[in-house]
């Protein structure tokens, strides 16, 4: 009776965890440096449950979709494959901090980091 009791507790914590998670649904945006200045990055984040989906849209005006999306509570993780070079895979993972901020930190295909970490803002 108390094994189940115990089990009931743990699972009504996890449920109401999982309840205020943040969703990152919505339009972020955030500047990063690059070697002719800073531009400017644009996601669009659909989140569902843990898949999360969406684009990346940079100077050029294409949107680039995110691959292999998900949200693990405030960890937040997304492929963006570059069409420059020939093709580059470039990995995104980052803290969602709040309703408001996301950090990311992208890396290429060998793990070194790929530019400045970016952070980015909730728009309204």
């Amino acid at each position: 009776m108390q094994l189940r009791f115990l089990r009931l507790i743990v699972s009504a914590a996890l449920l109401a965890v999982s309840a205020w998670a943040a969703d990152v649904t919505g339009t972020w945006k955030g500047e990063i440096d690059g070697p002719n200045g800073s531009f400017a990055l644009t996601y669009s984040f659909k989140q569902d449950g843990a898949k999360l989906t969406g684009t990346v849209t940079g100077p050029q005006g294409d949107p680039l979709q995110l691959e292999e999306g998900k949200v693990d509570g405030s960890k937040i993780h997304f492929v963006v494959n570059l069409p420059m070079n020939g093709g580059m895979k470039v990995t995104n993972e980052g803290e969602i901090k709040g309703a408001e901020e996301i950090s990311l930190v992208a890396k290429n295909e060998s793990g070194e980091d790929f530019g400045p970490a970016i952070t980015l803002k909730k728009q309204k």
